[in-house]
């Protein structure tokens, strides 16, 4: 994968990784993990793996120098404990997984943590946090469920102008903590209960964590977050075809690459009419919001 010159320069700020992953995900991490490595322009600390204690993982773990976490240790509640399916459609893992990332602040050693979906590459320079600002990637389209969750957990509407759904984030352990009490005093529950409870269980998308903690963020600290678009190309493609000059082409227009094969955690009878993309102007009469004009959105 060719190292780009674009964006040269490190920030000073150390980085954790942190990555839920299936056995399924065995094929895409090791270049998940590269590319973190070659494009994040951050002093990369503990990659730690989070997932099901299975000897594929903890012996990839050991042989790639990764920190193994068994997914099972780090709530008080697994996967089992999760009912969120119906006779299309099983979302149990997938919603396990995104509790998980949440509870990264008690996984990691550094205040700043990536999270990056075990399925996605960094193919171009990416900087998460320069200038006292941190920088959240960004798309066009959402689930209108992600809205209603968050106006439910935290009693008003989501602000960003923009999806915050785009693979990965950088999350600050303290902002993290701050969002999760929030949640735990309104609701009177543990967090994760009180996310899962917030749920409309009959729909098929009906929670995101990056949502969640980016529209915390950006609402309560606007000044110190800014939002560039994501440019994420989904690829059909296998990972171990992928050539220098292919990643190479792809990086002219796009930032990552997605290699959306895995469906470990969800029915193979899934709607596909569930996933359509919803435009932005969806995205601001979901929430009520009037279009902000290009010139006043960050980035």
């Amino acid at each position: 994968m060719p190292n780009q010159s674009e964006g040269a320069g490190a920030s000073g700020i150390r980085i954790d990784v942190l990555i839920p992953a299936i056995s399924k995900d065995l094929k895409t991490l090791p270049h998940v993990v590269e590319a973190v490595r070659r494009h994040a322009r951050h002093p990369i600390g503990e990659v730690v793996i989070v997932a099901p204690r299975e000897e594929s993982i903890v012996s990839a773990c050991r042989a790639h120098g990764w920190r193994f976490v068994d997914e099972n240790t780090v709530l008080p509640i697994t996967k089992k404990h999760i009912h969120y399916r119906s006779a299309r459609w099983e979302r149990s893992g997938w919603l396990f997984q995104q509790l998980l990332k949440l509870s990264g602040d008690k996984l990691v050693q550094s205040e700043h943590f990536l999270v990056i979906d075990a399925d996605t590459v960094l193919i171009r320079p990416h900087r998460f946090h320069t200038g006292g600002r941190t920088t959240f990637y960004t798309r066009g389209w959402s689930q209108p469920e992600y809205f209603r969750t968050y106006r439910k957990l935290m009693g008003r509407e989501a602000s960003s102008p923009r999806s915050l759904v785009t693979h990965y984030m950088l999350f600050e352990k303290s902002k993290l903590r701050e969002l999760k009490r929030i949640i735990e005093a309104r609701h009177g529950a543990p967090w994760y209960r009180a996310i899962i409870d917030s749920i409309d269980r009959t729909k098929q998308f009906g929670f995101s964590e990056y949502e969640t903690y980016g529209n915390y963020v950006y609402t309560r600290y606007p000044d110190r977050v800014r939002l560039l678009p994501a440019r994420n190309r989904a690829l059909e493609a296998r990972v171990d075809r992928m050539t220098d000059r292919r990643y190479k082409k792809l990086a002219a227009r796009y930032r990552s690459v997605s290699f959306h094969e895995r469906k470990g955690y969800v029915r193979s009878a899934e709607s596909r009419t569930a996933a359509r993309p919803r435009p932005q102007s969806a995205i601001r009469a979901m929430r009520g919001k009037t279009a902000k004009p290009a010139a006043a959105r960050r980035g």
